[in-house]
């Protein structure tokens, strides 16, 4: 719904509901068919048989969609959340955003690079930027971590976003961050490191400012 009134609609039309419907009859209808044809050929027991495999598949279908909707409201698993891509993780960041409050545009088409920018109702903004797992930090504990172009860019004036001096700077990573990267992201009280552990807690349900290390 929040996705049709972005569209300046306020609730699906016939044609974003027709194919369901369609599909949903001859569902029914198979289902009836089979039935029909367990019980003609098998008697009771065939009918036994097709009940019983039309409640297991439900069963199936039932937590298959509760999972969807699940994920699609912003809450995963740590299961869920290894089996995710770069662009998964930006997604799934995202749709977490958004489960809290948040208005979230996706920068990472204009940048070529994955990128999120979220503002709040109270005006609050974050630029969020993310660190493959992959790469790996030989910086030693006195020297500047080796961030990637897209950590470094956002030590800049933000002229890409009318009105925005410094949101703050979100770096999600799924893994840990090494001892000189904290130690890096304790020098700027704008910047706010979320690692696999921080963020496996953020997917489950705890706001991003439950998650922000006190200072």
């Amino acid at each position: 719904m929040s996705e049709l009134r972005a569209q300046g609609r306020y609730g699906p039309g016939l044609g974003d509901v027709l194919p369901s419907f369609v599909g949903l009859g001859l569902l029914l209808l198979g289902t009836v068919l089979l039935l029909n044809r367990l019980s003609r050929a098998f008697g009771v027991t065939g009918l036994v048989i097709g009940v019983n495999l039309l409640a297991m598949a439900t069963v199936v279908t039932l937590r298959v969609r509760r999972a969807f909707v699940r994920r699609r409201g912003g809450h995963y698993t740590a299961e869920e959340l290894a089996r995710l891509d770069d662009r998964g993780l930006a997604e799934a960041t995202a749709r977490i955003l958004e489960r809290d409050g948040w208005q979230v545009a996706d920068l990472s088409l204009r940048k070529g690079r994955l990128r999120l920018y979220a503002r709040d109702r109270h005006g609050r903004e974050l630029d969020v930027t993310f660190r493959p797992a992959a790469i790996h930090d030989d910086a030693t504990d006195d020297e500047e971590p080796p961030w990637p172009a897209t950590v470094r860019e956002t030590d800049r004036p933000r002229a890409d976003r009318p009105g925005v001096d410094r949101p703050c700077r979100v770096i999600v990573r799924l893994g840990d961050f090494s001892r000189s990267e904290v130690l890096w992201a304790s020098r700027h009280r704008d910047v706010h490191l979320v690692d696999v552990h921080r963020l496996r807690r953020w997917a489950a349900g705890t706001s991003l400012d439950e998650l922000r290390p006190r200072r």
